[in-house]
Order: structure tokens, then C-alpha cells, then sequence
């Protein structure tokens, strides 16, 4: 067969780069008021349509077929049926649609043979049963060059929209979970939801298109399915039981609908965070050894629970903490008999206490840090614990800071111990082994058998 005709395509080439290059231009708003009644949003990437308008649609490379973007598939079927053309790698091109007008243009200039290897098909077959097909791949130089080109350009769209939106302290958002309303930067409204529901789908400087993330999020939510098994339930509270119960407040990381909202995913051509992170772990376990002789520890600072006082051990803190504070965490964790995630809970739950400038001991809230450390000096609230069930709460597992180095600097000796074995006062009976053969004979167990060895003969 012979390559597909590309004469009659250049015009439409042509005409479809200018429509390209106009669609980067800014957008206008031709009868503008002075009254804005709803928060506007700038296009997400250079290239969108205007308000009002339908996104444009891509051409096929050699006839005048146009197909909208969200039907890419149909295009790519078209292609191979009526072309017998093939794109390779094609969910690898960052920007599909510039990268057909670029081939468009390209096939109307030197021959598609001249691109594309050629696949014979029924090779074995007579010559008029026989097929040829085109292979459109970055085998190509050309062709690997400008995947390249796309993808740096996407990469630097996504970078620049991902700095407006860290920058934005006017954004409005409203928690799934609670639906309290937050006015200022995203981080409040994602910090809020993982620090008081246990939702965290990644640090804020980590996601792009954070507005769209949260309507997909929400939008499921709506349609009353859970976002980490993707099951649908009945009504909104057996979806928030569920949740509750079975931990599942965080995102599907299967799911590659949310690629999209995260940075890692542009860094790499071809390559998604699962690929890039797994990099990073095969350099972590590179087994090839390393000179660690001029290795120096540096000492890691703990931070006092009430002030802003640090130490480079915990023994030193301790000491702190009694005389300035009159708190006496190694005395508590004795008298308690607290085990490792016990004192953990105990420290994010103070931590979050004096974060939230409220005394644990009377329930007080003052306006600074100041205020409340010299009341609970003042009253010695500070030793003064509530209720063990006020604290002992699995949402005390999630630390109050990330960095919070105290919780790592923990003892866990004598975690599995009980208060009185803590004591020493449980009586060690030894086996007494001296007749274990008398014991063995007069056994109930041995006399058992041998009954049973006589009713069987």
C-alpha cells in the first residue's frame, strides 16, 4: 500500500497552528462591569478556551476529520483504520494536541516515509493481500525532541500555575468533612483537614490544580463514594462510618485520575511518582559501599512542650520541663505505666493543646503562647493531666508538628511491662525438674495412654 496522501492538508495545517498560537493569547472580557458578584479564575494553562467557548478540536493528520480532545481515542482509531498510521507511547505526550498539528504540518513538507518505519502486515501473503503500516515513534530523533520540547513546556505551565496558587492568600475553600469554610491560603484548608480529620493527600507545596482536586474529591463524596475502596453506599452516614472505621480518609494512590494534581508526576517524561519514587529507593539501597569514617551525628534538638526552651537529649528536657514547668514526663510515665504509643498520644495531645493556646488543666483559651504559659505557671495547671480517655485517643497518633523530634528521643524499655511487674513484685515459681522421671510415670496423661493402648489389642 502506498503512504497516505498528505497533499490538500497544508491549509488546514496551517490554519490550525494560527488558532493554536491565538488560543495563548490573553483572554478578554468584552463588556466588563465594575461589579464582580463571583470569584474569578485565570485559565489553568496557556492555550484554553475562552469563556463560553468549547475547547478546540484536533484534526487528523491527514484529512480534514476534527475530533474533540476528549475523544483522543476515536482519532487514534481513525488514523489506523483509514491512514494506517500509528502513534507509539501516545498517553506519554504531554500535549496531544500540538503534538498532531506539528505532524500535520511536518507530513505536508517531506514524505511520511521519511518519519515513519514501515510495518508490513501478511508479509507471507501475495502481494495484493499485503499491508503496509506506519509507525510514528521517538525512535525518531525529531520526533523524540519534540516529546521532550511538549513536556518541558507542560512542566513549566504546571510550575507557574502551581506558584499563583501558593501565592493566592484570597482562595475559598470548604472542608469535606466538617464544612467549615476557610478564607486565605489552601494550606489552611489542607492542614485543617489533616489535622482534625485525618485527611492528608500531601504537603500543599506538593499539589497543583488544588481548586479541581477538591471538586473531584467532593464530587465523589456527592455521589456517596468512599475515596480510598472507590465502594458506593446507601447514604452519607454509612459512607462516614465506613470511612471512620475502616481508616480509609486518604485518596485511592491507584487511582490515576489524581495524578494530575501532583507535581511528581511532570518532573519525568514517561514516568509516574510510583516509577520516580521507586528511583529514589533503589539509590537508598544501592548496595555499593560508601567511606563513613569522617561521618559525624549531628545532635538532634527537642523542643519543650510549653515554651520554646531546646535540648539535645531528652534527659536534659526532662530536667527543663520539672524546674520551669513543674511538669515530670518520666514521673507521669512511670505512675501511669504509659508504653511507647501511649506517651506519644500524650505528647501530640499536650503539643496540640498549647498550639491551640488552651489550658488542659481548666479549659482556659488566651490570645498568645505567652498568656497561657504564665497562667499555667501561675496556677500549676501544667502537671495537672485530665482524664486518661481525653487523651488516649487514637487521633493523639498523628504528631501536632512534623519535625517534632521529642517523640522520636521516646524510652520504649519496659513498654510490655504491667505496674507490677514494673514493681518487681510478682514471685518467680522455678519448675521443680529433680523427679521428672517419677513425674513422667505417675503422669494422668501417660496412664491415659497406656488404657488406650490396651483397648485396642
Amino acid at each position: 500500500m502506498a503512504a497516505p496522501r498528505t497533499h490538500g492538508a497544508a491549509s488546514g495545517g496551517e490554519g490550525d497552528a494560527d488558532d493554536d498560537r491565538s488560543g495563548a493569547g490573553v483572554v478578554t472580557n468584552e463588556g466588563s462591569q465594575d461589579c464582580i458578584l463571583e470569584a474569578l479564575s485565570l485559565p489553568e494553562s496557556p492555550g484554553g478556551a475562552r469563556p463560553g467557548e468549547s475547547p478546540p478540536s484536533v484534526p487528523c493528520l491527514f484529512c480534514e476529520e476534527r475530533f474533540p480532545p476528549a475523544e483522543r481515542d476515536q482519532l487514534l482509531k481513525h488514523m489506523i483504520i483509514e491512514h494506517k498510521i500509528v502513534i507509539a507511547d501516545v498517553k506519554l505526550v504531554a500535549d496531544f494536541q500540538r503534538y498532531i498539528l506539528y505532524w500535520r504540518r511536518r507530513f505536508t513538507e517531506q514524505p511520511i516515509t521519511d518519519f515513519c518505519s514501515v510495518i508490513r502486515i501478511n508479509s507471507t501473503a501475495p502481494l495484493e493481500e499485503q499491508d503496509n503500516y506506519f509507525l510514528l515513534c521517538d525512535v525518531l530523533p525529531e520526533d523524540r525532541v519534540l516529546r521532550e520540547e511538549l513536556q518541558k513546556q507542560k512542566l513549566k505551565g504546571i510550575l507557574e500555575q502551581q506558584q499563583r496558587e501558593r501565592d493566592d492568600e484570597s482562595s475559598h475553600g470548604v472542608c469535606l468533612f466538617c464544612r467549615e469554610e476557610f478564607l486565605g491560603n489552601r494550606s489552611l484548608l489542607l492542614n485543617h483537614m489533616a489535622r482534625e480529620h485525618a485527611f492528608n493527600i500531601g504537603l500543599p507545596d506538593n499539589i497543583v490544580n488544588c481548586r479541581e482536586f477538591l471538586h473531584t474529591l467532593q464530587r465523589k463524596l456527592d455521589n456517596l463514594q468512599c475515596l480510598y475502596c472507590e465502594k458506593t453506599f446507601r447514604d452519607k452516614n454509612t459512607l462516614k462510618d465506613h470511612m471512620r472505621k475502616k481508616q480509609h480518609r486518604r485518596i485511592n494512590p491507584k487511582n490515576s485520575e489524581y495524578d494530575q494534581f501532583y507535581v511528581i508526576n511532570y518532573l519525568e517524561l514517561g514516568k509516574s511518582w510510583e516509577e520516580v519514587q521507586s528511583e529514589d529507593d533503589r539509590e537508598l539501597l544501592d548496595p555499593q559501599e560508601e567511606d563513613w569514617s569522617g561521618w559525624e551525628e549531628h545532635p538532634v534538638h527537642a523542643v519543650c512542650l510549653f515554651c520554646e526552651k531546646q535540648a539535645d537529649t531528652i534527659e536534659k528536657l526532662c530536667v527543663h520541663m520539672q524546674d520551669a514547668h513543674k511538669f515530670h514526663l518520666l514521673k507521669i510515665k512511670a505512675e501511669l505505666g504509659l508504653n511507647f504509643y501511649q506517651q506519644v498520644k500524650l505528647v501530640n495531645f499536650i503539643r496540640r493543646q498549647v498550639y491551640q493556646r488552651r489550658c488542659y488543666g481548666c479549659h482556659a483559651r488566651f490570645e498568645s503562647r505567652a498568656d497561657l504559659r504564665a497562667h499555667m505557671e501561675e496556677a500549676q495547671h501544667a502537671p495537672l493531666l485530665p482524664d486518661r480517655q481525653t487523651w488516649d485517643q487514637p487521633e493523639y497518633y498523628f504528631p501536632t508538628y512534623e519535625n517534632d523530634s521529642l517523640l522520636c528521643a521516646l524510652s520504649d524499655s519496659e513498654s510490655d511491662l504491667t505496674g507490677q511487674e514494673q514493681n518487681g513484685n510478682i514471685t518467680i515459681i522455678s519448675e521443680d525438674t529433680s523427679k521428672l522421671h517419677a513425674l513422667k510415670r505417675s503422669s494422668v496423661l501417660n496412664q491415659l495412654l497406656q488404657g488406650a493402648g490396651g483397648l485396642t489389642h
